[in-house]
C-alpha cells in the first residue's frame, strides 16, 4: 500500500533538518517584493482595500486570519490558473489586505497546538473570486521553483508570542471549503506543514472540524504528520491511498456566534499605508502616501480594477494536476484539487522555498524526495 521510509543520507538529512532561511521579515520591514516575478507586494500598510495586491497572510486567531485567493473574478480564475498570483483575503482589517465579506464564511474552527495554528472551514468562497465549482488546490511557500504559490506570499502569526513570520505553511482553498496551517519554526515544521500532498485536499492533510453554522477557537494536540504512518510513508500517486489521520484531540474550546468585519465587499475601505511603497507592480490600488488615512473605493462586487485583472490574465501556471482529491468525509463539499505552478523567479526567498530550505537546493524532479525526507526526519523528531 505504501513504502517503508527510505534511507536518507546524513548530508541530505542535515540539510532538511536545519531548515535555514535566507531572510526573515516582519510586516513592518518586509520589502516591496520578496521574490522575482511577484505580482503583488509585501509592503501592505494597515487598514484594508478591496483592490489590494497584498500577499501577506496572517493566522493568529479565529477573528484574525486570512487565506489566499484570486485577485480577479471570472471563470479563468480557478486556483490552478492563479496560484502564482493569489492575494491575501482577511477576516480582520488592519493588515492592508482585502477583506473576506461578511457571510462568505459559514463555519470556521481555529486550533492552536504547540507546533502550529490551523483554521478549517466552509462557506461561499465565490465571494472572494473563486469560480463556482472550482475544487481548488494547494498554496504553499515552495511551489515548483521554490518561490512559493503565490510567488512571494508571506505568512505571519502572533499566536506564539510577538508577530513572527511562519516559514512553513500550507493552504488549501476551493469554492466551498478552506484550510490553512502555519507551523512554528523548528525541526517539526517541515513535516507538520508538508506540501507534497497537493491533490489530497483539506480533510486528508488537515483533519479537523469542517462543520457549517458554528465557529470556535480551541487548544489542541499537534497530531501526526500527514502521510506518515508509523515507520511507513505514503507518497502521492501510489495505487492505494491510506485514510487520513484522525483529527487530533482538542480542548478549551470557546464558541463564537460568527466572524466578520462589519463591511460588505462593495463598500468603501479605509487604508492606512506605511511610508514605503505599498503598490503592486503596475497597480495604483494601494496608496504610497505618508502614514495617513486615505479612502480607497472598492469595486470588487462586480470585478477588480483593470490593473488587477491584467495581473490575473498575464499569469502563467503549469495548471491543475487534474486529479480529484481523496477525502474521508461521507457527506461534504468536494475537496480541492491540487496544482503545481512554475516561474522563472530565483531570488533568495523568505517564504521557506528557494535558497531558504532543503528543497531549494534541488530541481523539481527531486523536490518530492527531499520533502519526503523532511517528513521522515520531522516524524522522527515528533516521535
Amino acid at each position: 500500500m505504501f513504502r517503508s521510509a527510505p534511507f536518507v543520507s546524513l548530508a541530505l538529512a542535515s540539510v532538511v533538518f536545519a531548515q535555514t532561511y535566507s531572510a526573515t521579515y516582519t510586516p513592518q520591514d518586509a520589502p516591496n517584493k520578496s521574490e522575482q516575478g511577484q505580482s503583488g507586494t509585501n509592503q501592505c500598510g494597515t487598514g484594508s482595500d478591496q483592490n489590494s495586491m497584498c500577499q501577506n497572510v496572517y493566522v493568529s486567531s479565529l477573528d484574525d486570519f486570512c487565506i489566499f485567493a484570486p485577485p480577479s473574478p471570472g471563470p479563468g480564475s480557478v486556483i490552478g490558473n492563479t496560484e502564482r498570483i493569489e492575494v491575501a483575503w482577511c477576516v480582520q482589517s488592519g493588515h492592508g489586505t482585502r477583506l473576506i465579506p461578511d457571510g462568505a464564511i459559514t463555519g470556521a474552527h481555529f486550533v492552536q497546538t504547540p507546533d502550529y495554528v490551523q483554521v478549517t472551514g466552509v462557506g461561499d468562497l465565490t465571494k472572494i473570486n473563486i469560480p463556482q465549482g472550482d475544487e481548488g488546490g494547494e498554496l504553499d511557500p515552495h511551489g515548483a521553483d521554490g518561490n512559493g504559490n503565490p510567488i512571494g506570499g508571506l505568512v505571519f502569526s502572533s499566536a506564539f508570542g510577538g508577530m513572527a513570520q511562519m516559514h512553513e505553511w500550507t493552504n488549501f482553498v476551493a469554492y466551498n471549503e478552506f484550510c490553512i496551517r502555519a507551523c512554528k519554526d523548528g525541526p517539526k515544521a517541515p513535516a507538520l506543514c508538508q506540501h507534497i500532498y497537493d491533490v489530497m485536499g483539506c480533510d486528508w492533510n488537515m483533519p479537523g472540524d469542517y462543520s457549517s453554522g458554528s465557529f470556535d477557537s480551541c487548544k489542541g494536540d499537534s497530531g501526526e504528520p500527514m502521510g506518515v504512518y508509523g515507520t511507513s510513508t505514503f507518497y502521492q500517486g501510489e495505487p492505494s491511498t491510506p485514510a487520513a489521520h484522525p483529527a487530533p484531540s482538542k480542548s478549551q474550546c470557546n464558541p463564537a456566534n460568527t466572524i466578520g468585519n462589519g463591511q460588505s465587499i462593495s463598500t468603501s475601505a479605509i487604508l492606512t499605508t506605511s511610508p514605503a511603497s505599498s503598490a503592486a507592480s503596475g497597480s495604483s490600488s494601494v496608496s504610497t502616501s505618508s502614514p495617513s488615512s486615505v479612502t480607497a473605493s472598492s469595486t470588487t462586487s462586480s470585478g477588480q480594477s483593470s490593473t488587477t485583472s491584467a495581473a490575473a490574465s498575464s499569469a502563467t501556471s503549469s495548471g491543475s494536476s487534474g486529479q480529484s482529491m481523496t477525502t474521508t468525509r461521507t457527506s461534504a463539499p468536494p475537496a480541492p484539487t491540487g496544482s503545481s505552478g512554475s516561474s522563472a523567479g530565483s531570488s533568495p526567498s523568505a517564504t521557506g522555498g528557494a535558497q531558504n530550505g532543503a528543497a531549494s537546493l534541488f530541481s523539481r524532479g527531486l523536490e518530492v524526495s527531499v520533502a519526503a525526507a523532511a517528513v521522515i526526519i520531522g516524524a522522527a523528531v515528533i516521535a
